[in-house]
């Protein structure tokens, strides 16, 4: 118990501090970096929670997707961080009231699991049928007999996002031939060739 309770409090600092570290850092670039250090430690967090299957999503997709894609879009992307900065002051009032809706809620919701403890009389579904349910088996009920058009949902989300992330590092280059699907797919015989009558000897000139 000791050592889980310093390993607890050990990956939550560094999950903390490198939060603090994503929004206070100046180069992007480190900001990724601080993220991808607070996603593990929020892994290894959910594995002391007994939450493994979580902890083993967290790695594999905002770590191994959300976290890279992130890094090589702000190093693919030539934004000029400069002027981005300039309106850092003009839209602190908004960031700050949201952060501070943001704490209040975590507030809130620490004071009822401290006091009444977590999903105690919660009246949501119950996906535990018994002990030899894993982890994953109970996440998937859940997920795929209650929830699964919100599950959907996300799906399309992140789908979308994809998209956008591909749109944004796209560059089209002047000079560049590219392919016409549509010009190929409707070339016609009349089209597509030329008949030349060529006299012996004379060879085809361009």
């Amino acid at each position: 118990m000791i050592l889980q309770a310093i390993a607890f409090y050990l990956m939550a600092s560094v999950t903390i501090l490198a939060g603090l570290a994503v929004v206070f850092a100046r180069n992007p670039v480190h900001s990724v970096l601080f993220l991808i250090t607070a996603f593990f430690s929020a892994a290894g967090l959910f594995v002391l929670m007994g939450a493994e299957f979580l902890a083993m999503l967290l790695v594999v997709v905002y770590v191994g997707a959300v976290a890279v894609l992130f890094l090589f879009v702000v190093m693919m992307l030539d934004v000029d961080f400069t002027q981005l900065r300039e309106g850092f002051s003009r839209y602190l009032p908004i960031g700050g009231a949201v952060a501070g809706l943001l704490t209040l809620e975590m507030i809130v919701v620490a004071t009822t699991v401290a006091s009444q403890g977590a999903a105690s009389a919660s009246p949501g579904p119950n996906a535990s049928a018994g002990a030899d349910v894993t982890n994953a088996e109970a996440i998937g009920r859940v997920l795929y007999t209650d929830y699964v058009y919100f599950f959907q949902a996300a799906g399309l989300v992140l789908l979308v996002a994809m998209i956008g992330a591909i749109v944004l590092t796209l560059r089209h280059k002047p000079g560049v031939k590219r392919q016409n699907i549509a010009a190929q797919t409707a070339r016609t015989p009349a089209t597509g060739m030329t008949i030349v009558d060529i006299k012996p000897g004379e060879g085809i000139s361009e």
